[in-house]
């Protein structure tokens, strides 16, 4: 029995980091679209990559895969982390850190690795019932 819950639990959190790295590509999809930066895979990812360096940190710093779907105690520090590290990789890079950019990239960073995890603990809950 204990094999088979922890097996649930690698497959948990494995679906919790692939989620939390599709939303970062799709928030970089969507700025490259909305800029006309040019919708190419190497494009995508030159936008994503600190981003996803950050998540990669913030996945590490939060134990997330302990409490992959607790959106309070992993999803918000994420987040931050995720806003906050890839801003510092962006801007030693010298990718460009303006205050617009800065605060969509708050904002949707915030609605999709948070907001996910909302709706997936309301889904929880729901089914729990």
């Amino acid at each position: 029995m204990a094999e088979r819950s922890s097996s649930v639990l690698v497959r948990h959190w494995s679906a919790a980091l692939a989620a939390d790295v599709v939303f970062v590509v799709i928030f970089a999809t969507i700025g490259r679209a909305s800029h006309e930066r040019g919708l190419t895979a190497l494009g995508v990812l030159e936008t994503a990559w600190p981003f996803l360096a950050a998540l990669a940190v913030g996945w590490l710093v939060t134990f997330a895969w302990r409490a992959p779907l607790r959106v309070v105690r992993t999803g918000v520090p994420l987040w931050a982390i995720t806003v906050l590290g890839g801003m510092v990789l962006r801007a030693i890079t010298g990718m460009g850190t303006a205050v617009p950019f800065v605060i969509v990239a708050t904002l949707m960073l915030l609605l999709l690795l948070v907001g996910w995890r909302v709706v997936a603990r309301l889904i929880t809950r729901t089914r729990k019932r």
